[in-house]
């Protein structure tokens, strides 16, 4: 019986010739991330000194301070200088702050590399699988023997696969794929498994899309989302400046045994949208006309330089409706340098956006841009759950990049096809 992606690099990094789903394993970790919320102040800094164990494989430690930055009140900003002084005290040479969210960091600075085991303090660390590594949240005190011993234990999951052919129409974008898979499954029909995407069109797909679906298969439940590597996975990764020699490429085998396959044809698909309060409560978007406050364009999912260009195609030339907030945050410095220099900043400003820091504060309702009671958000980030975004009373809904533009321009959620 062959096998698939997740169990060969698993199998790899616990020195094993074969592993099979429902092996618990220990595994050597590539990397370790950690961010300001969920990182040093949360027990580690407490209690890695009673190991009297030094940090194992330091230099395989990240550390990004993302949530809480920009601070927006003193607790925060504390909270950032602490991580900080702890990274420099530690001698972490691999610390970033205000570059942004932190996924998009590590694939942006080439610390998510093919055939990798990467774990961080946080949910969506999934995303690194577009990269074709084993990516995946761990909490704290995991993570705390992580940093103690290099290695951790893991349940070798079972795979899902979900298959999309076909090409997209105009208007449709990879959230949409994402939301769609995520409705089907459901928010818990995917635990603690790995879920590999394939197909055709994944094959047509810019890598930085396909990031925006494997960061959401934790929504499912997923322990890892995971594309195979393929020519653009290797253009991405030379561009980084990463040598071929460094990473390993593996494929799940034609007769591996995969739990569950979904097959879906792209040609019919639809833009859709997550409905309050749950990512799986997923329906058409024409099948919704809810009037909104703020729409907001950002974040880990829905904020890379081809989500914003899609967003000021769209919106060039237009003014976004009387009373509505329409907030961007790009997923990182170097795209919002990138969005600049090629003027669709401007473009969303002149339609009536307000750019942003790159940040995790919107998404996370912790700073830039909460919502009040009863105001409603259309959202190209990951969760809507009650309070995601600021109030209890709020509601948020999902969609992609363009759903979001269309939005802004009626103050109502659209269908982005009413104007292309």
């Amino acid at each position: 019986m062959g096998k698939t992606l997740s169990e060969k690099i698993l199998a790899k990094n616990a020195h094993r010739d074969v592993v099979n789903a429902g092996d618990v394993v220990w595994v050597d970790v590539d990397r370790s991330m950690m961010d300001d919320i969920l990182g040093p102040r949360v027990q580690i800094a407490e209690k890695l000194p009673e190991l009297t164990q030094e940090i194992k494989n330091r230099e395989n430690v990240i550390v990004i301070s993302d949530h809480y930055t920009p601070p927006a009140n003193i607790r925060q900003a504390e909270i950032v200088k602490f991580t900080r002084d702890w990274s420099l005290e530690n001698n972490i040479d691999n610390y970033y702050e205000f570059e942004g969210p932190c996924h998009q960091v590590m694939a942006e600075y080439g610390h998510v590399l093919p055939g990798t085991v990467i774990l961080g303090t946080d949910s969506h660390t999934c995303m690194g699988g577009a990269l074709g590594a084993f990516a995946s949240g761990v909490g704290s005190t995991e993570m705390l023997g992580i940093l103690a011993t290099g290695q951790t234990w893991l349940k070798v999951p079972e795979t899902i696969q979900v298959r999309w052919d076909g090409q997209l129409n105009p208007g449709v974008m990879a959230k949409d794929i994402s939301l769609k898979t995520i409705g089907v499954i459901g928010h818990a029909g995917a635990t603690y498994k790995a879920v590999e995407y394939v197909g055709e069109t994944f094959d047509q797909m810019e890598i930085e899309q396909r990031m925006a679906i494997t960061n959401m298969a934790v929504e499912m439940g997923a322990k890892v989302g995971l594309m195979p590597v393929d020519d653009k996975t290797i253009a991405y990764l030379d561009s980084l400046g990463i040598q071929r020699d460094s990473y390993s490429v593996y494929h799940s085998d034609a007769d591996a045994r995969f739990c569950q396959k979904l097959h879906f044809n792209s040609a019919e698909l639809l833009p859709q949208v997550a409905c309050p309060h749950e990512v799986d409560n997923v329906t058409a978007v024409m099948n919704v006309n809810t009037p909104i406050h703020q729409a907001y364009l950002g974040s880990c999912t829905g904020g890379r330089l081809s989500d914003l260009v899609a967003a000021a195609e769209l919106l060039k030339g237009k003014k976004i409706a009387k009373g509505i907030r329409l907030l961007v945050s790009p997923s990182s410095k170097k795209i919002w340098k990138a969005a600049s220099d090629a003027g669709v900043l401007s473009v969303l400003a002149e339609a009536g956006a307000v750019i942003l820091a790159p940040t995790c504060g919107v998404c996370v309702g912790l700073h830039s841009g909460l919502l009040a009671p009863k105001e409603v958000c259309i959202s190209a980030s990951n969760r809507n759950f009650i309070g995601r975004m600021g109030s209890k009373e709020a509601f948020i809904y999902l969609g992609s990049p363009l759903t979001v533009a269309a939005s802004a321009i009626t103050g109502r959620v659209t269908d982005p096809r009413e104007f292309l």
